[in-house]
């Protein structure tokens, strides 16, 4: 029985390398055919780069004060709110200070005695019935009694608030009825016609900075970097963070005040792989480039970097000297054959 049976086992021991070779076996990778698509290519370059340190910074404006009074007195009006803009003479409240009112009105009436009594000492200089001494005590008094009015003036003014140059109120201390008193913040106000980045730069990187040189700057929000003039620049590094205040100007009509900001200050060059940022397109999360080679696109999945004006830093994926398709269409796929259009 054993015999009979050695034939068939020695088949099936035949047929398993056989089975075993057949479950080994792939199908072999497709090739997109079809017409060959006109593209527009580019190159892929090696430059060097600058290295940027990016120093955090607010947005500021550069002419800002906390207005508060010189005298004491209650606020009598303050129609205007936060946010309300101004122009630089507008009243922005008063106050009621009736003492300072009728140290005005006593001024004026010394004044006007002072100027009777000069008048008539001048005549009865004139006419000989007094001395020349009589007449400069006289106009002495009358220099003393305008002086004392143009004080009193003075003081009744600052009663009236008033917009030291063109912004818009940020804070507000006090209401109506409140008691102001000398040296106490009645508001804020802040221009909007000129803003400034202002930021700390480490002292290593802030050895070539000077007034007047441009600086980049990135606001929180927009796209693309902006160049300010450097306006103020601290002569001595904080002791303990070892850094420089640094203010640097915006462009008319970018940014707001308390935005936050970035200084890009250069301390370097690298070494970089660009493309032309059109290259780049992007499927859900992931970020691709149609490489071209031996006439077909070939799909690159890269990691960008920076973008520099039109073109974008590639990290990783692609090599310097290999040609990439710009704007690729969206019907183009993976190994298709493809043509440079001119």
């Amino acid at each position: 029985m054993i015999t009979a049976m050695r034939p068939a086992l020695c088949l099936l021991l035949l047929s398993l390398p056989m089975l075993s070779a057949c479950g080994r076996s792939t199908p072999a990778p497709t090739t997109t055919t079809g017409p060959p698509l006109a593209v527009r290519t580019g190159t892929v370059a090696q430059e060097p780069l600058p290295v940027l340190l990016e120093a955090p910074a607010t947005v500021h404006p550069a002419e800002r004060a906390s207005l508060a009074a010189k005298l004491t007195g209650t606020v009598a009006t303050f129609p205007l709110g936060l946010g309300a803009p101004v122009a630089a003479g507008d009243i922005l409240l008063t106050l009621n200070a009736p003492e300072t009112a009728a140290r005005v009105r006593q001024a004026q009436a010394q004044l006007a005695e002072a100027e009777r009594h000069a008048a008539r000492q001048r005549t009865l200089v004139n006419t000989g019935v007094n001395p020349t001494d009589a007449l400069s005590d006289a106009e002495d008094r009358l220099r003393y009694a305008q002086a004392a009015l143009a004080e009193a003036e003075a003081l009744l003014a600052y009663a009236t608030v008033r917009a030291p140059f063109a912004g818009v109120i940020t804070e507000k201390h006090v209401l109506p009825g409140d008691l102001a008193t000398p040296g106490l913040p009645l508001l804020g106000l802040e221009s909007t016609q000129r803003l400034r980045a202002e930021g700390a730069v480490p002292e290593q990187a802030a050895r070539d900075l000077r007034i007047g040189r441009p600086l980049g700057v990135h606001l929180e929000g927009v796209e693309t970097t902006v160049l300010g003039d450097i306006e103020e620049l601290s002569a001595a590094a904080d002791a303990n963070s070892r850094s420089l205040l640094v203010k640097v100007a915006l462009p008319p009509g970018l940014g707001r005040s308390g935005q936050f900001a970035r200084l890009q200050v250069l301390i370097g060059h690298s070494e970089a792989i660009l493309v032309p940022s059109s290259a780049v397109s992007h499927f859900g999360q992931m970020e691709r480039v149609f490489a071209v080679e031996h006439g077909r696109a070939v799909l690159r999945l890269v990691k960008t970097g920076r973008t520099v004006a039109d073109r974008t830093e590639i990290l990783a994926g692609l090599t310097a000297g290999e040609t990439v398709v710009l704007a690729p269409p969206a019907t183009l796929r993976d190994g298709q054959p493809v043509t440079a259009q001119p």
